[in-house]
């Protein structure tokens, strides 16, 4: 007889998978969700890997992710940390024309502001860097 030879015959059962008890959902803590979170946020790292790794699908960590932001906004978590400005006199520190007083590195250019250049030149420079960076022209 041949794999192709079509009878009502059953062919024989060559594995069978019993499924004791009823499988139910995981329940993550908080504090589970906050460190599979935290994960993926760190420099580098593949949200599709972090949650294999934790036996989770990437959609349910980028939904954690939303919530968790949520959360925050809906706390009046802030965004940036405020500044805070001394308000004593400093003396003026000795300054060397002869050299730059900030680099600055952006999207790979470096730049050298020195103390005597002109504010809207610096100014214009940097716009033409960020734009140049983001791929407009």
């Amino acid at each position: 007889m041949s794999r192709l030879d079509h009878t009502l015959e059953p062919s024989p059962v060559r594995r069978i998978e019993v499924i004791t008890g009823s499988e139910k959902r995981r329940r993550w803590t908080d504090d589970e969700k906050a460190r599979v979170i935290e994960e993926t946020l760190q420099p580098d790292a593949i949200v599709s890997e972090i949650a294999q790794r934790h036996g989770l699908t990437p959609q349910q960590v980028f939904t954690w992710r939303r919530e968790a932001r949520r959360r925050a906004e809906a706390d009046g978590a802030a965004s940036f940390v405020p500044a805070v400005i001394d308000a004593r006199e400093i003396a003026p520190a000795s300054v060397d024309a002869t050299r730059p007083m900030i680099e600055l590195d952006i999207g790979g250019n470096s730049m050298w502001i020195w103390p005597d250049a002109d504010e809207s030149l610096v100014t214009a420079v940097i716009h033409a860097l960020k734009k140049n960076r983001s791929g407009r022209a």
